[in-house]
């Protein structure tokens, strides 16, 4: 029996619901020793890519999940625009990110813990809705947000101990 696309009766369901997933991949990120960001992009009600934080077994400072998840997304849908795919991430984007998700064209961003010292999505500046960009998604921060940001403390205070 063949499943099709998840069907949700509101917005904030379908977000916690995707956000979920994103964590998923978090977990697995801070199993394998990396920093615990996790993001999946969901496209026509599917997951066309996941993954998390690769940049300590890569040696690749640019292998952010976000990164990974935009580049392996392009090639599932056979596109780079990504106009009609959400973004799900566990942590705000950093400049890196966001300037790739600006370049991807992805329709909508949600993002689960806010990032003061490097996120580009309202705490430290605001790349994803720059007015001077051709190119602006959606943008949702703080869902799920305190479970995201417990994967990341309780990571760093592992790491501290």
């Amino acid at each position: 029996m063949k499943s099709g696309p998840v069907t949700f009766a509101t917005r904030v369901e379908e977000d916690s619901f995707w956000m979920g997933e994103a964590l998923a991949e978090a977990v697995r990120a801070a199993k394998a020793g990396e920093v615990p960001v996790g993001a999946v992009i969901v496209h026509n009600g599917a997951v066309v890519s996941r993954g998390g934080n690769a940049m300590v077994s890569s040696k690749d400072a640019t292998q952010h999940a976000e990164m990974r998840v935009l580049k392996a997304a392009a090639y599932a849908v056979g596109d780079t625009r990504l106009t009609t795919a959400t973004l799900y991430v566990t942590l705000e984007p950093c400049a890196m990110c966001a300037g790739a998700i600006v370049l991807a064209r992805v329709g909508r961003v949600v993002f689960g813990a806010w990032d003061d010292k490097a996120g580009m999505a309202g705490s430290v500046s605001d790349i994803l809705r720059h007015p001077k960009l051709n190119h602006r998604p959606e943008v949702q921060g703080g869902v799920r947000e305190e479970e995201c940001a417990t994967v990341l403390r309780e990571f760093f205070r592992s790491r501290r101990q």
